[in-house]
């Protein structure tokens, strides 16, 4: 004869989740944003890849240009050799040493943002790879020779280098993939928080 079911046992609910005790998934927010061995490496391969196209052309700008001399190429374009010890449009250029301090400062706290953030957006790794190589490869010209040399030339617009393209775009990359996860998370944010709670 078989025994009666025992009216109180402890039901058990069991229930596949991502956190220890299997009860519920873990929420982005929990999840450890550091950057891991992919991002570093991404990271390292675009911020080299950016030095070591900004010192060949401006190594190139060097031997084949004098100081002052300019190149037209199309329309407003030209490529002029010019000399900067300062920072964007000639700022500061009589402050090296402050630009070379306030420089390694922002590298430091950028490698220290994606240490900790490195896995926080796909994208990050490209976006503040341009924007660290871009910012040493200038870093380098500034211990190195005192100045960077700018050559792009855009006629109305202060004459640039390869460094300083790569830090607008990694900056623009970087503030448009933050700020659209940041959107779409408060969308799917509010999505969850007004669907209805199932019960079993």
């Amino acid at each position: 004869m078989s025994e009666p079911a025992r009216t109180d046992a402890t039901l058990v609910d069991v229930r596949v989740g991502s956190t220890a005790n299997a009860l519920q998934p873990i929420s982005s927010a929990e999840r450890s944003l550091a950057a891991g061995s992919a991002q570093w490496i991404a990271l390292l391969a675009v911020a080299g890849a950016a030095i070591v196209a900004d010192q060949i052309t401006k190594q190139a700008v060097g031997r084949t240009l004098a100081i002052g001399d300019s190149v037209a190429i199309a329309g407003p374009f030209s490529i002029h050799h010019v000399q900067n010890s300062g920072i964007a449009f000639g700022l500061f250029s009589s402050r090296t040493s402050l630009v070379i301090g306030v420089t390694g400062i922002a590298v430091g706290l950028m490698i220290w943002f994606f240490a900790r953030s490195g896995r926080r957006h796909p994208v990050l790794p490209v976006a503040l790879g341009l924007v660290l190589g871009g910012s040493i490869a200038n870093l380098i010209d500034r211990i190195r020779l005192g100045h960077v040399t700018d050559f792009l030339d855009l006629d109305a617009w202060p004459a640039f280098n390869l460094a300083d393209t790569f830090i607008v775009v990694g900056v623009t990359i970087l503030f448009g993939a933050l700020v659209l996860a940041d959107r779409s998370h408060r969308m799917h944010g509010a999505r969850d928080g007004d669907a209805p709670l199932l019960r079993r």
